[in-house]
């Protein structure tokens, strides 16, 4: 047996001993064995503070996404390989699609959520507040990434989603990684792994993987590390009272198996689509990697008038399901991950069968394809059924890792929300109806115990990923039994391995930390407008006040013709009583299109290549006719862009922050952030 190696402090270093012995979980042959002992975790963790996050830490967030977007393209060259060590832990080729390609689609997803960060290695979070009257004192928020390592403790059942999901998000932020994937599992994840440390994309130290024992590495974490732990609640739980990690209050993320439901709408009939899309749903999730998912479906709620025809739908379902070696294109369920889980599911269903009934499948017995029943980890389907789902305790506690199941009837919506919430809190829950008034009270009345909650009808079946599917911008973890964490979740997940810290001082100084203009900052004068410059050429706070413009009546009516905006305010001096105006007041979008033609330079051609757009554009007091308005323009931030392909120009985005002013007391009238894509001087 080939024993696996552990990626640490820069080398491939094998355990003591033989270790742990991991098997085929199709044919029940040992294949691989896995041991840490003789590692020090102390050294493992501080190599990683010391090596890998300096090198993180001065990279930016473009320069990190673009990191994440190379990983993935290389990955991707090596497919094959992994496919076929997937299909080892009994996954089909479907099944490993999912964990592999998958996880390879968390890089491109949070790779391109580098153009949501600043090209900096810290970003700014929330708005600015100003502190004092005199605008000389001000605070904001800013976050930067933390100075130790982000620690992730995976389970069995997605060997590399469950570490490129995780080391997506905390790479993004500047934060290194040590991967403990779960031992029996672990041989593919140590596969991806070497192809990741071939590739020479990611720094040193920014990723170390260990196949085996964590041994006591809780023990040396520290209040700058992070700890994110997927599996069960007992074990999470166990975890996260740690000595070390409570003393120092090191952050502790646990996604937990949790009793995930579906609802059947009361509206769904089974002449509807949205019934055929129940049973499908169903199917699905109990089959998809033999059930093995955190996000499957425990507990399934139907109206009670339709218990018998959904059995029977999902008795026919189940049926068509192949099961045997993934290798046959015929199989579409494998097996579980090995023996030893599916001993411990079998024993979850002997406890779910204190108060239900198996109605399809079975404990003893499985017809499997190309293999060995009794050798390979295969089990039937089990679907129970459960009459007395509110005097049942079994089924709201007990969860069977596997491809199982219980149907329960219930009589309105809001006993289906009891129902839900009897889980005490999961991961998803969805509701199969055609009725918005249905989902709406089911969403708002259960959504408190549920991270995420698909509402699934005919109109978005085509692409809707799933009940089981947690995606890289939507949060993945839930309340109470399912961990109470959070993972993913696009920008919020990047923040959770980040230190946010408030500061304080004056506009200029907290512009020039930041390196983006705050409101009330002293600008920088040029003599060349800024409109004149190349991308490179540009500092933020450069600033020009434009000359003056009275707004006169006439361009009131012109706008109003040119535009066909003639609501009353506008155009109509008798019906102004009762209103917020004196007298016909300017189009704001005529106050901002004359401003444009304040601070934008005559026609000569210059290195802007377009207006992008415009944001936070706030009308702040009327203009009326008669009004003289000018503006202040401000270099606010700067984000590169980088090439599409060898034709496109080098450019990158600039924020301009607009102000206009008239002549009274209180002179602003209008504030806006404008974008524009300025080419780079190196084109020419």
């Amino acid at each position: 047996m080939q024993q696996l190696e552990n990626y640490i402090l820069g080398s491939w270093i094998k355990g003591d001993g033989q270790g742990q012995a991991l098997y085929n979980a199709v044919t029940g042959a040992p294949n691989f064995t896995a041991s840490t002992k003789g590692l020090d975790f102390k050294d493992i963790l501080h190599y990683a503070r010391e090596v890998g996050n300096p090198a993180l830490r001065q990279m930016t967030f473009h320069e990190r996404g673009l990191m994440l977007k190379a990983l993935a393209l290389h990955l991707r060259n090596h497919l094959p390989k992994f496919y076929e060590l997937s299909y080892q832990t009994g996954a089909t080729k479907a099944d490993s699609w999912i964990d592999i390609e998958g996880g390879i689609g968390n890089l491109f997803a949070n790779a391109s959520l580098r153009r949501k960060f600043p090209n900096e290695s810290f970003c700014l979070d929330g708005d600015p507040h100003g502190l004092g009257k005199a605008g000389t004192f001000m605070g904001h928020h800013l976050l930067v990434p933390k100075e130790g390592v982000a620690v992730h403790i995976n389970a069995f059942n997605f060997p590399v989603w469950g570490m490129l999901e995780k080391i997506a998000v905390n790479l993004l932020a500047g934060v290194p990684a040590v991967v403990k994937p779960a031992t029996v599992t672990s041989f593919l994840t140590e596969a991806v792994v070497r192809e990741i440390a071939a590739s020479g994309i990611l720094p040193q130290g920014a990723l170390q993987l260990i196949c085996g024992s964590a041994g006591d590495m809780l023990s040396h974490v520290t209040a700058q590390d992070v700890v994110t732990f997927t599996g069960s609640a007992h074990t999470g739980l166990m975890l996260r009272s740690s000595e070390q990690i409570l003393a120092n209050n090191v952050p502790f993320n646990m996604e937990a198996d949790s009793l995930n439901c579906i609802v059947l709408g009361k509206d769904v009939t089974p002449d509807m689509p949205e019934w055929d899309l129940f049973i499908k749903e169903v199917r699905k999730e109990m089959t998809v990697k033999c059930g093995q998912k955190c996000t499957a479906i425990r507990r399934i709620f139907v109206p009670e008038d339709k218990i018998e025809d959904v059995h029977i739908a999902l008795g026919k379902a189940l049926a068509q399901t192949t099961i045997g070696n993934p290798f046959n294109e015929k199989v579409r369920m494998g097996a579980l991950a090995g023996n030893t889980q599916r001993n411990e599911v079998r024993e979850q269903v002997q406890r779910l069968l204190a108060s239900s009934q198996i109605i399809y499948g079975s404990l003893d017995s499985v017809e499997v394809i190309d293999a060995d029943a009794q050798a390979g980890a295969f089990m039937s389907p089990i679907l129970l059924l459960n009459e007395n789902p509110f005097n049942s305790q079994e089924v709201h506690e007990v969860e069977a890792f596997g491809p199982v199941s219980t149907l329960m009837p219930y009589r309105t919506t809001d006993e289906a929300i009891q129902l839900a919430k009897m889980g005490k809190g999961s991961l998803v829950s969805s509701i199969v109806t055609a009725d918005a008034s249905i989902a709406k009270n089911f969403v708002l009345g259960a959504g408190a115990w549920h991270g995420r909650m698909l509402v699934l009808n005919a109109q978005c079946a085509k692409e809707s990923t799933g009940h089981g599917s947690p995606l890289p911008l939507l949060v993945h973890g839930g309340p109470g039994r399912a961990g109470g964490g959070e993972e993913m979740g696009g920008m919020r997940g990047v923040k959770h391995y980040m230190q946010r810290v408030a500061i304080q001082g004056s506009p200029e100084m907290i512009t020039a930390i930041t390196n983006q203009y705050m409101p009330g900052a002293a600008g920088i004068a040029t003599r060349v407008h800024p409109f004149e410059k190349y991308f490179e050429e540009l500092t933020v706070g450069e600033q020009i006040v434009t000359g003056k413009r009275t707004i006169t009546d006439a361009d009131i009516k012109a706008f109003a013709n040119l535009s066909w905006d003639h609501f009353y305010a506008h155009t109509d001096h008798t019906s102004l009583a009762g209103t917020l105006f004196e007298q016909p007041v300017a189009h704001g979008y005529f106050i901002m299109s004359a401003a444009a033609g304040l601070f934008v330079p005559g026609s000569r051609k210059n290195p802007v290549l377009l207006n992008y757009g415009i944001d936070e554009l706030r009308f702040t007091k009327p203009v009326y006719a008669g009004t003289t308005i000018h503006v202040r323009f401000t270099c606010k931030e700067k984000l590169p862009q980088e090439l599409k392909d060898e034709t496109d120009v080098p450019k990158g985005i600039v924020k301009w922050y607009v102000e206009i002013f008239d002549d009274s007391e209180d002179p602003i009238v209008g504030v806006a952030t404008i974008l524009t894509m300025v080419k780079m001087q190196s084109q020419v």
